[in-house]
This record gives structure tokens, sequence and C-alpha cells, in this order.
């Protein structure tokens, strides 16, 4: 904690910030922002949303245009600036990802969370058709799905409880969360492959999921048939 810290009351606002920066020379003001917004975004370890940015620059600042800013600058570097889960977040390029295994052991400098087929199955089933309660889950597969199963998925993060479900006994439904757009590199769910368009191109089906199909996105890259990697900036 630092010194400023330490004395400041608990209740204490921080100091305000001029984020209009009417003393500084249009290109100056443009940079200053960029060098914020570059600033917060590396500093969290989370996408930073619009309302956050909004805060270190001006009224008036179009933070699209600061963020393909940034962006333009990093474009020969080893790390980029994405859009992900709502936000924005530093994110290394994936042709390093060689690089970042063989000096730490996997593909992002820590340790990942493999989901076996099934818990997959499960996590992509809820992500096309949420909120869905665990007996439709179980409906659909034709088997009981665990709550062991739907343990595992919310213990990582990737799923919460959504509304009730109006049918009898008012049970839970499930939904994906932001961690699960963050994981697997998507602004929002908007973002998920056309599930009838996949179905019309023959690559998903009730059947192909009952038979272990995946949909790209979410199978594993290396092709592997027993586990999914998580993907992890």
């Amino acid at each position: 904690m630092s010194e400023a810290s330490a004395r400041r009351k608990p209740n204490e606002q921080p100091v305000l910030l001029d984020t209009e920066l009417d003393h500084l020379p249009p290109e100056l003001r443009w940079r200053e922002w960029m060098g914020r917004v570059e600033a917060v975004i590396f500093a969290a370890n989370e996408p930073v949303t619009r309302s956050v940015l909004a805060r270190v620059v001006g009224k008036n600042c179009n933070i699209e245009l600061i963020i393909d800013d940034i962006r333009a600058e990093l474009a020969g570097r080893p790390y980029e600036l994405v859009a992900v889960a709502g936000g924005w977040q530093h994110r290394t390029k994936k042709g390093f990802g060689d690089a970042i295994h063989a000096a730490f052991g996997t593909a992002a400098g820590e340790g990942s969370k493999e989901l076996s087929q099934s818990e997959a199955l499960v996590l992509m089933c809820i992500a096309y058709f949420q909120p869905i309660t665990r007996a439709e889950l179980s409906s659909f597969f034709g088997k009981e799905v665990s709550r062991d199963l739907i343990g595992v998925l919310r213990a990582e993060q990737l799923i919460a409880s959504g509304p009730r479900s109006p049918q009898p006994g008012a049970p839970y439904t499930y939904v994906t969360t932001k961690n699960f757009l963050s994981q697997f590199g998507l602004d929002t769910l908007r973002q998920l492959p056309d599930f009838e368009a996949l179905e019309d191109a023959g690559l998903l089906s009730k059947e192909k999921l009952l038979a272990g199909g995946i949909p790209a996105g979410l199978a594993n890259r290396e092709g592997e048939d027993d586990v999914v990697e998580e993907q992890v900036s």
C-alpha cells in the first residue's frame, strides 16, 4: 500500500483527475488520453469496460478511436488490445504461444483447466440454449447431467445460476458468465457461431452432440479427443 493510500481515510474519495486537459494542445491531449486508457487496461486483471475508461478521459473523447490508435501502435508488438467480455484487455498474440509455453510450461504462463468432453459439451449447450435447467440438459443428452459436472463448470466460473424456470418447482437455470466470454475470446454471445447455420451446414446437430461432436472454437485446437483445453490470454 502506498503512503498516500495509507494516509487516506476509508471513505475518502480519491483526488479528482483532470480529464478534459483543456490546457494542452489537441495532439498532446489525445496522446495523454491514449496513455491513460492503455495504462488502465494494462493494470487491470480483467477486461475493462467503457464506463471505467470514461473516468480518465474527456467527456467528448471517442474511446473507440483511442482504442484504434493504441492498436495501431501495438501492431508490431507481441501483445494486442482485444475486445472481450464487454470490455478491452491486453492479450499475447497467438503466434507467441509456443514461446510462452517453452518459457512457462503452459500456453499462458499459468495453469490451465482442462475440461472433459462431457463438461465441454454441457458448457456448449448452456452457451447456446441458456437459460437452461439441469433437467433440460439431461433430457437433451438422454442421460443425467450430474450436479458434480455442473459444479465443475461453476467452480471454473464458466457458468452461474440464471433466473428460475417457470416449470413446476421453479428450478434454477444456468447461464454462461463473463469469464466464459473471456476464456473463449468472445466479446458477446452474439459472436458464438450461429447454431442454425451450423446445422444447415451439417456441422452441428443433436445427433452430433450426442456422438461427441464439438464445434470449432470450443474444441481442442490440438485435436485431442478426451479433453478440451480452455483458451487463456
